[in-house]
């Protein structure tokens, strides 16, 4: 049991003896861990013990375990500012984008970031492009290992950027009354993690707190959040990180890493695939049906199940840093690039595996707006799901200046709030 010392923190001596040895910390369990990491956002351990437990979780491989990063990224969020749930709800049923087996939730796509690979910031264009159809909460921060970070892109852009620390818990609902697309700024939504800034810096190597960003997402526990892409820049841990999802009580997910260890899926060839998802029903011992279970489905798949060629990931590095990364951004969301430019195809891949994982693209009709032909295309692959379909929307989101009209939305009204 953790107990104050006399410097005012609380020790956690006895959690970190039993996590020196990989034999002995197999068996604390995950809500312990938990429990101590979520001192850490009160500022109640020690700098030594804080850096002693992150290293020791590292060493021992127990900062992959499922169950660790599902309680930890719970604690995250708990002490993450909260949200008007009853107000939020309120605005997303309003806003009625339900359409096939899409309920008309909230949607992430993110990365773990930390895979080297310095591509174009592809998931957060991609949340922007997906929001001319679905309701985005695109979860993210600064850089601390890429080139550009997803804040980092957004706040470079031009000619107008959002102000991203203006959507907070009490101006999120009022933003979605704009638009169907906010950014929600870690930095602003967890504050406590600025008791980890410096102790983090000096751990030479990368921790925890490296791979929960993207189970962190602040209104995760509204139950609103319907579907998610998250990527991983390791293939081994690709089915930590699914489990932990469905720990977490995600229902409709898929987790992505290139061959590569590219944490999005890849433009360049094969992607690892995590698909979680509601099962069949299983019929009991007398006969009736139980309720739907949640599932965890291992695909393989490609550019080519997208009807997509592949480009080699030297192709799609995008700009030297996220100025020239948010020009990419504003060509994109102009319909500005050539069809067959190879970043834009990285986008389409990402913004339509969105889409796709849902629900949206289940529609036996599309009536998606001005330019839609309302011909959906039914052809089923990997998973059973129609990914050229999640293809034909994605393009429409930018062909049809749909998702520049959201994007427009959020500058405006992120800028408004300021301005008031």
């Amino acid at each position: 049991m953790a107990q104050a010392n006399h410097t005012g923190f609380i020790s956690i001596t006895p959690l970190l003896k039993r996590l020196a040895t990989l034999e002995s910390a197999r068996q604390v369990g995950a809500e312990e861990i938990a429990a101590a990491i979520a001192l850490i956002f009160t500022n109640s351990v020690s700098p030594v013990q804080f850096a002693l437990l992150l290293w020791a979780l590292h060493t021992t491989g127990q900062d992959h375990s499922p169950g660790i990063l599902a309680a930890c990224g719970a604690s995250m969020r708990n002490a993450a500012t909260q949200v008007d749930q009853k107000l939020l709800h309120g605005v997303v049923k309003h806003k009625a984008l339900a359409e096939g087996s899409y309920r008309g939730g909230l949607c992430d796509i993110v990365g773990t970031g930390g895979d080297g690979h310095n591509t174009y910031n592809v998931s957060t264009t991609s949340s922007i492009i997906a929001s001319a159809l679905l309701m985005m909460a695109k979860h993210g921060n600064n850089s601390s290992t890429s080139l550009s970070g997803s804040a980092d892109l957004l706040q470079h852009a031009q000619p107008t950027a959002p102000v991203i620390k203006a959507t907070t818990n009490t101006s999120l609902a009022e933003i979605y009354g704009k638009t169907n697309y906010a950014f929600l700024y870690a930095r602003e939504w967890h504050p406590g993690m600025a008791y980890a800034a410096s102790t983090r810096k000096e751990i030479p190597v990368r921790t925890i707190f490296n791979l929960l960003g993207p189970l962190a997402n602040p209104v995760h526990d509204t139950g609103l959040i319907e579907a998610r892409i998250l990527g991983v820049a390791r293939k081994d841990i690709g089915p930590n990180f699914a489990e932990a999802l469905l720990l977490s009580g995600a229902k409709k997910a898929l987790v992505v890493c290139g061959d590569e260890n590219l944490d999005e899926f890849s433009c360049a060839g094969p992607t690892h695939c995590w698909y979680i998802h509601e099962g069949d029903e299983a019929e009991n011992a007398s006969g009736t049906h139980s309720k739907k279970h949640t599932t965890i489905t291992e695909l393989m798949m490609s550019p080519s199940d997208f009807g997509l060629p592949c480009h080699p990931l030297s192709e799609v590095h995008g700009g030297k840093g996220p100025a020239e990364n948010a020009e990419i951004l504003m060509k994109i969301l102009r319909n500005e690039l050539p069809a067959n430019d190879p970043v834009l195809h990285f986008v389409l891949l990402n913004t339509a595996c969105l889409l796709t994982v849902s629900g949206i693209c289940e529609a036996g009709t599309s009536h998606m707006g001005p330019g839609d032909d309302g011909n959906v295309l039914k052809e089923r692959g990997p998973g059973g799901l129609r990914w050229k379909e999640g293809l034909r929307r994605a393009r429409w989101c930018i062909e049809s200046g749909a998702a520049l009209k959201q994007w427009e939305g959020f500058v405006e009204a992120t800028n408004a709030l300021t301005a008031s």
